[in-house]
């Protein structure tokens, strides 16, 4: 039987339905069923009969403080995928159990957090939202030999790190080495050419500022004007003034937090009506509960967009919506972390002897795991050796803030998005 039949796609009207949520349910169920059947045939019969204990998980991320408004997302897309997996049997009988740690988005913290996270013998860990943080604390990951799935920090260096095929270190996220060339060739279609750059002095902000300032280059142009600045800056007047000086036509802000509401409410009070763009930060609630109608029409870089596409996507919703009884507040924070815990289960089925040790975890991550029909992307062979991005620029699109909501800003980007992208 085959058990990886991806579900047929629905019209863009489909509405976020129990049916849905049911039918997605269904699938996972005989997905999940028959995945645990076929690993539990190939195991020899000391490990099928093995210990009943359950596989510990570790997850880190910001689920206080300033960045929990897509730290908390993540966490949530982790829990609704290990409550499905459970239901099914967790790992050949073995409940998937998460040891949660707040870094805070703090650095210090991150790192102190993830040595306890080891210590705790965790078989591998999901997180980090922050650039800054998972930079200071993703050593200790790689020593210990012990795998890291990042599903939300967009750093480049984040994976870049250590040399691929020696890596530990995975990712289900646009780097921002794929959001800003993505973003700049879509504001020199739009006829933007004069960039002025706003990036905070974080991790994040820096390498961002250094991507979009190599993606200008490659179409021969430079900013016309940077800004740099340091989190909870209130006011950004002179930095906008001088920006508007040097004749700018577009605000790319390179920020995770408020700032980038201060941004736009610094361009409304001064009259000054030319467009933001920026990485996915754009589409949180900082920015749009910050900024409101001053963030009308800003664009971002989106790998989902929470609109029922499919039916697959349609029943994410559904159930993220029910079990939290509300919408989610940073769609892309908690869709990439459900599938990358998808991912990583799957991983462990692909191990044969039943053997959750990093390596083997690792190597299976890197090319052994069946076909992953998940929210975001359909996962074929996601990773390789000498690859731990599983997102590529085919799967992205640009988001529009629209109503105080992010939406397509391209039609043609909505009928494409009914069919799950494969990586390329």
């Amino acid at each position: 039987m085959n058990y990886h039949r991806p579900p047929s796609s629905l019209p863009t009207t489909l509405p976020i339905s129990a049916l849905a949520a049911r039918r997605r349910q269904r699938y996972l169920v005989a997905a999940c069923a028959g995945l645990l059947v076929c690993a539990a045939a190939a195991l020899p019969a000391r490990a099928q009969l093995g210990s009943t204990a359950p596989v510990r998980i570790g997850v880190v991320g910001p689920f206080t403080g300033p960045s929990a408004d897509f730290g908390v997302p993540m966490l949530n897309g982790i829990k609704l995928a290990v409550d499905e997996i459970n239901a099914v049997g967790g790992y050949l009988g073995r409940p998937l159990e998460l040891v949660v740690k707040d870094d805070g988005a703090n650095p210090d913290q991150g790192r102190k957090v993830s040595q306890e996270l080891l210590s705790e013998k965790v078989v591998a860990t999901i997180g980090f939202c922050n650039t800054g943080v998972a930079m200071k604390a993703i050593d200790l990951f790689q020593d210990a030999k012990s795998p890291l799935i990042v599903p939300c920090s967009t750093g480049t260096a984040v994976t870049t790190k250590y040399p691929a095929p020696d890596s530990y270190i995975f990712r289900v996220q646009a780097r921002d080495a794929l959001q800003a060339p993505f973003m700049v060739d879509d504001i020199v279609k739009r006829g933007w050419d004069k960039v002025a750059i706003f990036a905070d002095k974080t991790g994040y902000g820096e390498g961002g500022y250094n991507d979009v300032v190599a993606a200008l280059a490659a179409k021969n142009l430079k900013p016309v004007h940077v800004a740099r600045f340091d989190l909870g800056v209130k006011d950004l007047t002179a930095e906008l003034t001088a920006a508007r000086a040097a004749g700018a036509n577009v605000v790319y802000s390179y920020t995770v937090g408020p700032e980038n509401a201060t941004i736009a409410n610094g361009k409304k009070a001064m009259g000054w009506k030319v467009p933001q763009v920026g990485a996915w930060p754009l589409s949180f609630p900082f920015f749009l509960e910050g900024a409101k109608d001053a963030a009308e029409g800003a664009l971002m870089v989106q790998t989902f967009i929470a609109e029922p596409s499919n039916e697959r996507r349609a029943s994410f919703l559904s159930s993220y919506t029910r079990k939290y009884q509300g919408k989610v507040a940073v769609p892309m924070a908690a869709a990439n972390a459900y599938d990358a815990t998808y991912l990583l289960m799957y991983s462990f089925l692909g191990i044969r002897d039943g053997n959750l040790a990093g390596k083997a975890v690792k190597e299976s991550l890197e090319g052994k795991m069946k076909t992953y029909y998940g929210v975001v992307s359909t996962y074929d062979k996601p990773f390789s050796v000498q690859d731990k991005d599983a997102i590529t620029r085919n799967m992205l699109v640009i988001g529009m803030v629209k109503n105080g909501a992010i939406t397509f800003a391209y039609p043609e980007d909505a009928k494409r998005n009914l069919i799950v992208q494969r990586k390329q």
